[in-house]
């Protein structure tokens, strides 16, 4: 019998994508462009499912048609450099799914060149790490409606479930699928800044010890902040290093990797004017975490607040964290959901807001309870502008606020750089100011380049002469 579904790309992702589906009942063949990556997963699984090739003529020629062909390559030139070696071999209505994590242009681009030939193209978020990808990762497919449709039954099939319903939703147009994860990654990079932050103030300032700190965040895992990155988290801070007998995050180097796409969400946030400055904060975190000789120069001359600061109440002071770390993570999750509305309505794409929200419940590394709130916000007020005047979290905000407020101030205090839940804190502080200064930086920019002005009190625009 032919095979259902070809997998090409067969890293830690892609192999437990095509394990994920045989496990499911499809048949797949998998083809990588070096034969020790298929050796090994065939080593992985016995099951008869998985069909090794080693030709992609051969690979291609396997399949039922119409072809499904799902790649989990690197982004960028690979991405082409695959698809022009797979064109010879494929007929017209033939699909390629690009799993990985494509910038959404590109994805776009190679919609129209591949439709162009009558090939069909799906660029498919994916989210969940190895183990989400082995389990049931979060999958955001972008594309045409009808193509998605045919390819529908096996991606909600190897999608994680929650509540019996599929983490996978069809997202939108061309390279809309791409654009929700990369968005998604941007939020997470915020979300891990901000725990990294509330971490560094339960050790540094209250100076508790980590056996402790860890039970801290399994308490919070079964409240409001229960989540993937609280869980693991604890985990974290439990684990002792084989080697030295030290807790292993103590011997692990202060540097931190990213893959792109933080930097391209930020980046489409300003190319739209959508201000994402907590993603922004947080990436900006991780550049600096790579200046790490200039760090410890640093530290030996320049000098910080004198003294330890006054004692703290810990009880009171790991709430108030709790606090300041959700309503952080409130402020992130609006400026990313906002940056999926007005890219939305820039691009024509309608993003199902309330859902989105759903399939990210399950399998990806952001997954969260906070999600379902959400979600049910879209649900109550679809067009609702900002994640901050929804009524669950206009509530959390009130409340939550002088938290952060409070744990911003003494890390600053006390020395402590929190990016991400300052950024928080003077991103609320903006959004919730009816008159702000720019009005003088507007009339700066007339003074100086008569770029004119509005008024408040009648129609129209304006120039002065300063001088």
């Amino acid at each position: 019998m032919s095979n259902t579904i070809g997998v090409i790309g067969l890293g830690v992702m892609g192999s437990s994508i095509a394990l994920n589906m045989a496990s499911k009942g499809e048949k797949v063949a998998v083809y990588n462009y070096t034969r020790d990556l298929t050796d090994l997963l065939l080593q992985k699984s016995e099951d008869k499912q998985i069909t090794p090739y080693y030709e992609i003529q051969q690979f291609v020629q396997s399949l039922q048609s119409p072809r499904k062909i799902f790649l989990m390559v690197t982004a960028g030139e690979v991405v082409d450099t695959v698809i022009h070696s797979l064109l010879p071999y494929l007929e017209q209505g033939d699909i390629i799914m690009d799993g990985g994590n494509s910038n959404y242009k590109d994805t776009a681009r190679r919609f129209d060149e591949l439709k162009s030939k009558g090939i069909d193209y799906l660029g498919i978020g994916v989210s969940g790490g190895e183990e989400g990808a082995l389990k049931g990762p979060s999958i955001m497919p972008g594309g045409d409606k009808e193509v998605y449709a045919k390819v529908a039954p096996i991606l909600t099939k190897i999608a994680a479930q929650v509540e019996g319903d599929p983490c996978c939703v069809y997202i939108g147009p061309k390279g809309a699928g791409h654009f929700v994860k990369m968005v998604h990654n941007g939020i997470e990079y915020a979300d891990m800044q901000l725990i990294a932050e509330a971490y560094t103030f339960l050790r540094t300032r209250l100076q508790l010890p980590l056996d402790e700190i860890a039970d801290i965040f399994e308490t919070w895992n079964q409240g409001e902040l229960k989540s993937y990155l609280i869980e693991i988290t604890a985990d974290i801070l439990r684990k002792q290093d084989d080697k030295t007998g030290l807790p292993l995050i103590d011997v692990i180097l202060d540097q931190t990797g990213q893959n792109g796409t933080g930097k391209w969400t930020s980046i489409q946030a300003i190319d739209n004017g959508v201000p994402v400055s907590i993603i922004t904060e947080s990436l900006f975190a991780r550049y600096l975490s790579h200046l790490k000789g200039e760090r410890v120069h640093a530290a030996s001359i320049l000098t910080g607040p004198v003294g330890k600061g006054e004692e703290l109440d810990q009880d009171i002071w790991i709430e108030t964290v709790r606090q300041a770390l959700y309503m952080g993570k409130i402020c992130a999750y609006a400026q990313g959901f906002t940056q999926y509305k007005k890219t939305s309505e820039l691009n024509d794409w309608d993003l199902p807001l309330k859902d989105i929200a759903l399939i990210f419940r399950g399998g990806c590394i952001i997954r969260a309870e906070f999600l379902n709130t959400i979600s049910e916000a879209y649900d109550g007020q679809a067009n609702i502008a900002n994640l901050l005047v929804a009524p669950y979290f206009v509530e959390k905000a009130n409340e939550y606020q002088s938290s952060l407020r409070k744990v911003v101030v003494e890390s600053v205090i006390s020395g402590m750089s929190f990016p991400a839940m300052s950024a928080s804190l003077t991103y609320y502080d903006s959004y919730r100011t009816a008159e702000s200064s720019a009005n003088l930086l507007q009339a700066q920019r007339d003074y100086f380049g008569a770029h004119t002005y509005e008024r408040t009190d009648m129609e129209g625009t304006f120039h002065t002469n300063w001088k």
